[in-house]
């Protein structure tokens, strides 16, 4: 039975590492779509979103039900307990693309980002994906090490979301208040998503060590 049990948490692990996947790719998608003004790539990320819903739905159920059926000892319960609130930041995360998404089919055929802001918002798609990339290793491994460097890798989306402020509010910025207000969501959408990233990540620290991560590493 505890064998089972085991094997019924390692499958948990997976399917959050699959979520988290499934999310890198639903932002690299969103961030194309949203340069070069795909409406059919941006419908299949907002169709996507349900597909990431219902894979958390089913991983909660999942787990409430360990819960419910078997007396998980302390680091189990620590699976347990931190897989719901993983699998709801991760959601979140598919929510972020699934915004980004919407933004470029609103705009369709125009793109909402002008070329000033253009490179920022690529490098911001970029700097998404390396953070989701090393979050999804890092949901299996449990490698704190890792886990604590993500807070320092999220250090740059910080600087790249300050980088698009400026650009916006500079004097010589010369598109509508509707651009500003579209790449103003933009930057909290990316920001958003690896904040969430970082906070998965001091979940595990927190499975593995017992501990809670100090918020500023």
């Amino acid at each position: 039975m505890r064998e089972a049990f085991h094997e019924e948490l390692d499958l948990i692990t997976k399917h959050l590492q699959k979520m988290a996947l499934l999310v890198k790719s639903a932002t690299a998608e969103a961030t194309t779509a949203l340069l070069t003004a795909d409406l059919s790539l941006a419908e299949s990320v907002i169709a996507q979103d349900d597909v990431i819903d219902q894979m958390q739905h089913e991983l909660d159920d999942k787990t409430m039900q360990l819960l419910a059926t078997q007396q998980p000892v302390a680091s189990d319960l620590r699976v347990l307990v931190t897989s719901l609130r993983m699998s709801a930041d991760l959601e979140r995360m598919g929510d972020m693309a699934h915004h980004i998404a919407k933004l470029a089919r609103m705009r369709h055929p125009a793109t909402a980002v002008p070329p000033e802001a253009s490179l920022t918002i690529e490098e911001m798609g970029r700097v998404a994906g390396i953070i989701i990339e090393k979050l999804a290793q890092i949901i299996v491994s449990r490698d704190i090490q890792a886990a604590q460097q993500l807070a320092i890798d999220d250090d740059e989306m910080d600087k790249l979301h300050r980088k698009l402020i400026q650009t916006l509010i500079s004097k010589d910025w010369p598109y509508s208040a509707e651009s500003a207000i579209d790449l103003t969501l933009l930057g909290r959408y990316y920001e958003r998503a690896a904040d969430h990233a970082v906070s998965i990540s001091r979940r595990v620290y927190y499975l593995v060590t017992g501990k809670y991560q100090d918020s500023k590493g």
